[in-house]
């Protein structure tokens, strides 16, 4: 039986070309933090930064993004997330860093490390102007104009950011049809939340042991509730991402079905777990995705 169907797209990186903004993004924290967190040279703090990611990236798999003990996701599944990570990890390594970030975020929620980084994406990615993939307007309007189908954006990000942004499509009356799933917060992770989840081999899980070198943490009950919200309304699901521990593997553990766009950057370890999930898909081009929509049992 035919269902509608929401399709929760993800915002950076899926519907927008991070790769070619994330350097922008970068030099627009480093910026801030020398001019307003710090007070340590701009070019001291550029070559750090230049070091640390150079050093991230020669074993990725070391590195990620912690939060409350738990990683989120590792520190190369995408360019934004590397950037996150390369500025954790500097700020974390120098005590002085560590001071000065401390007395900036004095009431933080989460820590003042983590919340110095969150406000610097946030701030930063609102300022700059989207560049979208090639195919991001075909494919929201074949999804808006589809009659049992609704585009939602993800972002942990405030949905006015994105729905500001989306203007630049030009969509006219047809983006008041683009919902929003605005402060998913999928890196917001919970080591108390006892949820768990059917492994075929693992029984019930909260660890995905993806490979010896990979293991995804589930434990993230802010997006979990995010996405049994989106359906309440008994719509069926399907999530698309660019990245995969934050945005996807919960999805298909919790028996939703997950589109991995594959990037200049995407690992091959996040591809080949993606496609050897039976609720897995790999897209090589956004504008695969309304045709591929159909290969789920309850899409139309």
């Amino acid at each position: 039986m035919t269902q509608h169907l929401k399709v929760i797209i993800d915002w950076d990186g899926t519907l927008t070309a991070e790769e070619e903004q994330v350097e922008a993004l970068a030099a627009r924290s480093l910026d801030t933090l020398a001019a307003e967190i710090l007070g340590a040279p701009r070019e001291h703090l550029a070559a750090g930064y230049e070091a640390t990611r150079a050093r991230l990236l020669q074993t990725p798999h070391r590195y990620g993004w912690w939060v409350h003990g738990l990683l989120a996701t590792c520190s190369d599944e995408g360019a934004f997330i590397l950037n996150t990570t390369t500025l954790l990890v500097m700020l974390g390594e120098n005590p002085a860093y560590v001071q000065a970030v401390a007395r900036a975020f004095p009431h933080p929620q989460y820590d003042p490390l983590m919340d110095c980084v969150n406000a610097l994406f946030h701030r930063h990615t609102a300022e700059l102007s989207p560049l979208f993939r090639p195919a991001t307007r075909q494919v929201l309007l074949a999804l808006v104009e589809h009659p049992l189908r609704t585009p939602v954006i993800l972002t942990n990000s405030l949905g006015d950011k994105v729905r500001r942004h989306l203007g630049a499509l030009g969509l006219g009356e047809r983006q008041g049809r683009i919902a929003v799933l605005g402060d998913t917060r999928q890196y917001d992770m919970n080591p108390a939340w006892s949820q768990r989840f059917p492994h075929p081999e693992g029984g019930g899980i909260q660890v995905w042991p993806v490979d010896e070198q990979h293991r995804i943490d589930l434990r993230r009950p802010a997006y979990y509730q995010a996405l049994r919200r989106a359906a309440e309304d008994g719509s069926q699901l399907a999530v698309v991402a660019d990245t995969f521990s934050m945005p996807g593997a919960l999805p298909l553990m919790m028996g939703i079905p997950f589109f991995l766009l594959h990037t200049s950057y995407t690992p091959a370890w996040c591809a080949q777990a993606v496609a050897s999930h039976p609720l897995g898909r790999v897209l090589d081009d956004l504008a695969d995705l309304p045709t591929a929509l159909y290969t789920l049992p309850f899409s139309g």
